[in-house]
């Protein structure tokens, strides 16, 4: 692959150890940093030499959950104003249209969506899979872009008529699922450091699959050395059918199905109780934490601070695109830090204001923590080579060079300017390298019209 040598970056951040250099320089070598430093650290030249001038370089977005899909739907009428579960019985049904051109479609725009907004590691939660469409459609939606991407193998077996939310008409044949997961796994699945592309195992929800797919979904993932992620305690009414179905609440009910430890992460983890918050720290099991997705929904108020305090690991993902409608992943930097000072508000909860920097690390380190990836999330020595860079001469920064990598959270940037991963170029001057952005939003848009209307 070569060496690429960054140079005179105005801030890198490393996330190690709290470094943050100035005129920062970096060195990579097939794909992995050498040296991050001064100039006088750095070789005089390289096969790519990229002058970073006035920009801030972070590692790069680290997404930890998204629903891919869903951008096929986005602000659809009547799921425009409710809660979670009425949100679901509108989506239900227009999901079960869906083909494998829509699945593969709406996986490669999210992922050019995503990329454009700082992400280089995406985790994606595809959980129904109607009219013949596969996991393969997924991957044949990433192929010729260079993001990292993790796509599950997602499921729902409980229909309405076994007293499930979910329509019959989206549900699978537990036996059909479980053969689908190992298949899954076995084809696509590389948990070599550095890996492109990787598999996890992921029931829906505790209200759209059984007990035993949940066990059985675990006893196989942990066989095939893969890791798990469903949604837990999202929402109050997933509180109340928990304790109505199954006699405890969501994470005491996750417990006892084998769904906890370190190869364990739940998205949303907002109405957690505080000796549950004490489990999950003890047992290493993450979260991944969607502020605009609760706040759109009107889910609540993950207890982040709580979380922390306890070492629970905590990544940021955005959800959606229809219960978000955007993938913006740097924006969600931001909105993690707004809603969680909201979160500590007087008369609303304790603790200490988020920080611009602490919101950074839940992107980068916390989500690479979360899905278990120790080679990616910082700038360093025996990390990949993904990082983002953004443009500090804009109109949204002037006024801000005092402190660059607090204004790349504050000042709401919308997209960032170049961005590698593994060394290779993902975004070159906004521009999404490999996505033909014309063509693709316009079959984007003829699907979704077509699916919606």
């Amino acid at each position: 692959m070569g060496t690429l040598l960054i140079r005179n970056a105005h801030v890198l951040v490393t996330m190690q150890d709290g470094i943050e250099l100035e005129h920062g320089h970096l060195f990579a070598r097939d794909g992995w940093i050498e040296n991050v430093g001064s100039e006088d650290d750095m070789p005089l030249t390289a096969d790519e030499v990229v002058d970073l001038t006035g920009h801030v370089v972070l590692p790069g977005l680290v997404n930890t959950h998204h629903h891919l899909y869903q951008t096929l739907t986005r602000a659809v009428p009547g799921a425009q104003d409710v809660g979670l579960f009425e949100w679901l019985q509108v989506l239900y049904p227009i999901w079960a249209r869906m083909t494998p051109e829509h699945v593969t479609v709406a996986t490669r725009l999210g992922l050019v969506e995503m990329a454009a907004s700082g992400a280089t590691t995406v985790f994606d939660h595809q959980y129904l899979w109607p009219n013949g469409s596969s996991i393969d459609d997924q991957f044949a939606g990433a192929e010729g872009l260079n993001i990292r991407f993790s796509a599950s193998r997602g499921s729902m077996s409980l229909g309405e008529s076994d007293g499930g939310l979910p329509p019959d008409s989206v549900v699978e044949d537990e036996d059909v699922i479980l053969d689908a997961c190992r298949e899954a796994v076995e084809r696509f699945h590389d948990g070599t450091p550095g890996s492109m592309r990787s598999v996890v195992i992921a029931p829906c929800s505790p209200f759209s699959v059984t007990p035993e797919l949940m066990r059985e979904s675990a006893a196989m993932a942990r066989e095939l050395g893969v890791a798990l992620h469903t949604h837990v305690a999202e929402t109050a009414d997933e509180e109340e059918y928990c304790v109505e179905h199954f006699g405890a609440r969501p994470v005491e009910y996750m417990e006892s199905l084998d769904w906890a430890g370190p190869d364990v992460w739940y998205a949303h983890a907002v109405h957690v109780a505080a000796d549950e918050v004490e489990r999950m720290g003890a047992s290493q099991t993450g979260v991944a934490h969607c502020p605009t997705s609760n706040m759109r929904l009107a889910s609540g108020l993950a207890p982040i601070g709580q979380f922390l305090e306890a070492g629970v690991k905590v990544g940021l993902g955005v959800d959606g695109s229809a219960s978000n409608d955007s993938a913006d992943m740097i924006g969600e930097v931001r909105q993690a830090l707004l809603l969680n000072r909201l979160a500590v508000a007087p008369g609303v909860g304790e603790g200490e204001m988020m920080t611009a920097r602490r919101a950074l690390e839940l992107a980068t380190v916390g989500s690479a923590s979360v899905l278990g990836r120790s080679d990616v999330g910082r700038l360093a020595p025996g990390y990949v080579a993904d990082m983002i860079a953004i443009d500090l001469d804009r109109v949204e920064f002037s006024g801000s060079l005092h402190d660059p990598v607090a204004a790349a959270v504050l000042c709401s940037p919308q997209r960032v300017d170049f961005s590698w991963v593994g060394g290779r170029p993902l975004v070159i001057d906004g521009e999404v390298v490999g996505a033909d952005h014309r063509g693709l939003v316009e079959r984007h848009n003829r699907l979704s019209l077509g699916l919606v209307s």
